[in-house]
């Protein structure tokens, strides 16, 4: 299902994690809990992986992960400001140190001028510390590429702060 260049980069991710004692959740939008999914292919991923929310909806994002409307009306729920919030909220809900969160555009419609398909916001939070956010425009590649090129995104920011 995943490559093996995946397969591995998500090792590395659970390797990492486990030799500082850190424990980890997931929130996703646009990947439809394909991060967690890829995480969790190897034996023993429970001592890292918490937990996944897979917040399609705008009303999963506020009941899920505290993302207040008002912030997903103003900003949409493709927007960094939503996409930070969607970490720290998987953060403080789930009682663990690091989180990543995605939210975009996979495809093959939805897309704007302004916010096009394939665009994708990324942030990884960690108690303590700054949020990371990246945004991505991957283009209109397909939905699947999209949301595997999210996935790649997620777990290389993830590694920045572990």
């Amino acid at each position: 299902m995943f490559s093996p260049a995946l397969l591995a980069l998500a090792k590395q991710v659970l390797d990492e994690a486990r030799a500082k004692g850190l424990r980890l959740a997931t929130a996703e939008s646009c990947t439809g809990g394909l991060i967690c999914a890829l995480l969790t292919e190897f034996p023993g991923a429970s001592t890292v992986v918490e937990r996944g929310y897979v917040a399609y909806s705008n009303r999963a994002k506020t009941a899920y992960l505290h993302v207040p409307p008002e912030l997903i009306a103003a900003k949409g729920a493709v927007s960094e400001e939503v996409a930070r919030l969607m970490a720290e909220g998987a953060v403080l809900r789930s009682g663990v140190q690091l989180a990543v969160a995605v939210t975009g555009i996979a495809g093959p419609d939805g897309g704007t001028v302004e916010k096009p398909v394939g665009l994708v916001h990324v942030a990884a939070a960690r108690e303590g510390r700054e949020t990371l956010h990246e945004e991505h425009r991957f283009g209109d590649i397909g939905r699947s590429e999209v949301r595997l090129n999210t996935v790649e995104a997620a777990l290389k920011l993830l590694r920045q702060l572990i």
